[in-house]
């Protein structure tokens, strides 16, 4: 063990950790979800610590030595080493000090190692003085977690966009198949099942427009403002460069907030991006509704479409195949909306310069982000692409349906055509036999307005 000392008192650490007292304290401290920072959010951090060295160096602030091994243990741990070094809970108090001290204990425990020196000898690298310079959480910590919102968006618009393209192909495959509409689940009018497909895309893409425009407002970072937007113990020159160099860092088109006091103190970016998920996971759910409505029986029920048969429906029943994966779809979207929640209260609940809730909010967004992505790739490939449609059964239906009666509306009156829709449904008859045992419209006539393709 190693034996270290912080404002509070003393502690021992194990020796090899990484971590450590203050990182400790919050392990102990916060023992809530059981869950870690995301992996994404990590590396995140360590790109900040990153830029932030270097910077510190190219001031005159860091000696070259100490910015070297900095930058070999931030590339350490944004190539995925290092990770179980990060213990602290999700869901901690302080804003996520927790969180930076954690990624400053570690950096600096590994550049000591590769300066030859040993974990806990703060006097080679220390974690506030060399790898914390310039920096507080209150800048690193929203700035990681944009980063890291960024990164996970990059997986889900992947995913939309595959998405939307089977979407379209099934909207060419069925553009010539007609089908009933349904309004308040009551036959309406015709429609082809290729125009449904092509609605669905239609939302899809405006999801992934939404999904571009966040991401944009996400590159507006607060770096350089430290404890509350006011930059105080940063150099100018830092300030003016960082936000410069941690784009180079992570390749990510990063910009400086224009109101660095007000981007420490507001996360209404962080309200949008959940608001941007959960209204595209309302609309993947809307779809998904639709699909198993469309494909429900298959003896009594719509039995329109075939879905993708994945695995057995039933302990009990043989031959059940129930519509998994549109059911998984939704129950993304219940979560996802739950989260939006949770974000919203956490971001309203910000006082006066800081927000100290932006743990909870990233735990809780980038769930969000990262279930979206797994169940829209799902979604693609083991439902949408294996869509068929029963193409008959589709056409005996529209044919014994009253709802084209609507087209024959202008021509003959709402209560005539009102009338004419009662019969066939009391009597059995067709509306096209009932029509034409009335005389209203010639043959030819009624025969153009009934066309149900025409209709769509």
């Amino acid at each position: 063990m190693r034996v270290e000392t912080d404002l509070i008192g003393t502690k021992e650490i194990e020796k090899d950790a990484y971590y450590g007292l203050q990182t400790m304290r919050a392990y102990e401290n916060f023992n809530i979800t059981g869950r870690r920072a995301h992996p994404e959010f990590v590396r995140a951090l360590a790109a900040v610590k990153k830029a932030a060295a270097i910077t510190n160096c190219q001031t005159g602030e860091l000696p070259e030595q100490i910015k070297d091994a900095i930058v070999q243990a931030c590339d350490e741990i944004m190539s995925g080493k290092l990770q179980d070094a990060f213990i602290t809970d999700a869901i901690q108090g302080g804003a996520g000090t927790s969180f930076n001290m954690n990624a400053n204990e570690v950096i600096a425990n590994r550049a000591i190692e590769i300066l030859g020196g040993e974990k806990g000898d703060y006097t080679v690298v220390h974690p506030n003085d060399h790898v914390n310079m310039s920096q507080s959480t209150n800048d690193v910590i929203p700035t990681a977690g944009k980063i890291t919102a960024i990164k996970l968006l990059q997986g889900a618009n992947f995913q939309l966009t595959r998405l939307i393209g089977a979407l379209r192909k099934k909207e060419k495959e069925f553009d010539h198949i007609l089908k009933m509409g349904r309004t308040q689940m009551q036959d309406a009018v015709p429609i082809r099942l290729g125009q449904e497909f092509g609605a669905y895309r239609a939302v899809v893409e405006r999801d992934l427009g939404r999904m571009t425009h966040i991401t944009d407002e996400l590159m507006y970072v607060n770096m350089g403002g430290t404890a509350i937007g006011t930059c105080i113990n940063a150099d100018e020159s830092y300030v003016s460069a960082i936000v410069s160099n941690l784009s180079t860092v992570t390749g990510l088109d990063l910009r400086q907030a224009k109101n660095l006091i007000d981007s420490t103190q507001n996360l209404d970016c962080f309200v949008t991006a959940s608001a941007t998920m959960k209204t595209c996971a309302v609309n993947l759910s809307k779809i998904s509704n639709d699909l198993r409505m469309m494909s429900s029986g298959p003896r009594t029920g719509f039995h329109e479409i075939n879905l993708p048969p994945k695995q057995n429906g039933s302990s009990i029943m043989p031959g059940k195949v129930n519509p998994v994966i549109p059911e998984v779809m939704s129950q993304v979207a219940f979560n996802i909306i739950g989260n939006d929640v949770t974000v919203t209260m956490a971001a309203e609940a910000g006082q006066l310069e800081l927000n100290a809730f932006e743990p909870v909010i990233f735990y809780k967004l980038f769930e969000s982000i990262t279930t979206l992505t797994g169940g829209v790739q799902t979604f693609t490939d083991n439902c949408i692409c294996g869509i068929t449609a029963n193409e008959e059964h589709c056409k005996l239906l529209v044919d014994n349906s009253v709802g084209i009666i609507t087209a024959i509306c202008p021509r003959v009156g709402y209560s005539v055509a009102a009338d004419i829709a009662k019969t066939a449904i009391r009597t059995g008859a067709s509306v096209k036999d009932v029509l034409i045992s009335r005389h209203l419209l010639t043959d030819d006539e009624i025969n153009k307005l009934l066309d149900p393709y025409a209709m769509t």
